[in-house]
């Protein structure tokens, strides 16, 4: 037992000194950081607490960079894989929890909400999915799921005295268990034939000799369940518009929206790939079918609604339905790095709209797509954002959605995605109305209420500093918007070099 004991204590110290997982360590160094100075200053400098989150998000990618070009490498012990793949979603999470922080910490301020608790629960989910992105075994695997999933139920709720958030975090925590219990009691089919396996690596060398079949294919519908529900494909989707438009904070909204389609795609990638090879075909059916579904009700049921949250919602779903197509690609070079280019995309687009309805929301304490009416006379920079990323995410040119959707279709042709394809062609055509709907709204449109200038008013929850501190969304929402053209340009060589990175 002690010699057990001191096997497992040499593993984690060689993991701490080849450095593979100080992006995490950093994390946890600035989690424990942020609550110190909050308990110091019992919440009275806020501006400590903003600085610490970001430094130690920019001291974890430095290191994550730095280590980039390392071999495939097993720590801890074999619980976790560090190689090219992990590292790269590992840094889109930190990418996420950066961007959310810079568009949160505005919004915090002027609606007096605490800063401390959002911070901490935005680093607890960024470093749950980083450890899920690199786990090699079903227990590192679900154990990382859980803390990402329970950070995303405590920020869904975090306005306790809203009702509509009180709503949206019930019914997310209790679908949530659900499907943890689903994919669970999937790993738990994987466990028992594979002989008491953990490693993904050894699980289907040992499934190939069983004669367990249907306690495998059943493994493989419920695991199949339980990451559908993360990665909001239909019929699994249920919880999403009703969280989108249910919590209070936009910028929470904004966090989760992009930190699970970073994080469950690669563990879906990991897990299929890599314990189900024998089922290939299986699989990639099932999750074709997904894809097309959530593909055709994501974009049908968004040109319906009048919530702005609540319709970038149904987007998100047929965008999840996207990326499949990259992951459901044969040919894992191509496939995988425009499927990779592609997230990357959607990171940058959707936290830049997001951030257009948080200083609108701000402004206005509305989130009804109408009074966006007449936008571009009041505040034009306002209107300006939309203009150059909702045709991206729409995937009209010249912009990067376009170019991005381009590659990701190419290739799951090549590879065979014959029925996916051009259901995601007809698909984003419908998608362009409802984002070019809103444009025209905003040039076009009249405000309905009697009274037109009173849109503009001051919501009882923000401050009167509103008019100085709303600056920094307003710089986010541009460098994204204008970050759009040139990376769709440059589309090709992006590609090339994730590529090359990745093989």
């Amino acid at each position: 037992m002690n010699n057990s004991n001191f096997f497992d204590l040499s593993n984690l110290i060689f993991s701490l000194g080849n450095l593979s997982i100080l992006p995490e360590c950093i994390s946890i160094f600035g989690l424990i950081a942020i609550l110190v100075i909050d308990l110091s200053n019992k919440g009275k400098d806020s501006i400590w607490l903003y600085r610490t989150s970001l430094i130690a998000i920019s001291i974890s990618m430095v290191s994550l960079l730095c280590q980039w070009r390392v071999d495939s490498v097993l720590i801890v012990p074999e619980s976790l894989q560090i190689n090219t793949f992990n590292n790269i979603f590992r840094l889109f999470l930190l990418i996420c929890s950066l961007l959310s922080v810079l568009l949160s910490v505005d919004y915090i301020r002027c609606t007096k909400t605490a800063l401390a608790e959002f911070l901490v629960f935005i680093l607890t989910a960024v470093l749950g999915g980083m450890l899920l992105c690199c786990a090699n075994d079903l227990v590192t695997a679900y154990v990382a799921l859980e803390c990402l999933s329970s950070s995303s139920y405590f920020l869904s709720g975090y306005t306790k005295r809203d009702i509509r958030s009180n709503e949206a975090t019930t019914k997310f925590s209790l679908m949530g268990g659900a499907s943890s219990s689903f994919l669970l009691y999937g790993f738990s089919l994987l466990y028992g034939p594979s002989g008491g396996q953990l490693q993904f690596d050894k699980i289907p060398n040992e499934l190939l000799y069983t004669q367990h079949s249907v306690a495998i294919y059943t493994s493989l519908a419920f695991v199949a369940a339980g990451t559908a529900f993360k990665l909001s494909l239909v019929p699994f989707h249920q919880w999403t518009p009703d969280v989108y438009e249910g919590v209070s904070p936009t910028p929470v909204v904004a966090s989760f929206s992009v930190t699970s389609k970073v994080a469950a795609p690669a563990l879906f990638t990991r897990l299929f790939g890599i314990i189900f090879p024998y089922l290939s075909n299986e699989w990639h059916i099932a999750a074709g079918v997904l894809a097309t579904l959530s593909m055709i009700l994501g974009n049908l049921i968004a040109v319906t609604q009048i919530s702005m949250k609540r319709m970038l919602a149904y987007p998100s779903i047929s965008q999840i339905g996207y990326i499949m197509i990259g992951i459901l690609a044969a040919d894992s070079e191509n496939g995988y790095a425009s499927m990779i280019t592609y997230t990357f995309i959607y990171i940058l687009m959707n936290l830049g709209t997001f951030a257009r309805i948080t200083s609108f929301g701000l402004r206005t304490g509305t989130d009804n797509i109408r009074d966006y009416a007449g936008l571009y006379m009041k505040d034009p920079v306002l209107t300006f954002s939309p203009v150059l990323r909702s045709p991206s995410l729409g995937g009209i040119p010249p912009p990067s959605g376009f170019f991005g959707k381009l590659h990701l279709f190419w290739h799951g042709w090549k590879a065979g995605s014959y029925p996916s394809v051009p259901v995601a062609l007809v698909t984003s055509v419908i998608s362009i109305y409802y984002y070019l709907k809103i444009i025209k709204l905003m040039f076009t449109g009249k405000n309905e209420r009697s009274n037109t200038s009173a849109i503009y008013i001051q919501n009882s929850l923000v401050s009167p500093s509103i008019s100085i501190l709303k600056s920094s969304i307003e710089i986010a929402m541009i460098t994204r918007a204008l970050a759009s053209i040139p990376s769709g340009v440059l589309i090709d060589p992006i590609i090339g070099i994730t590529r090359n990175t990745l093989f």
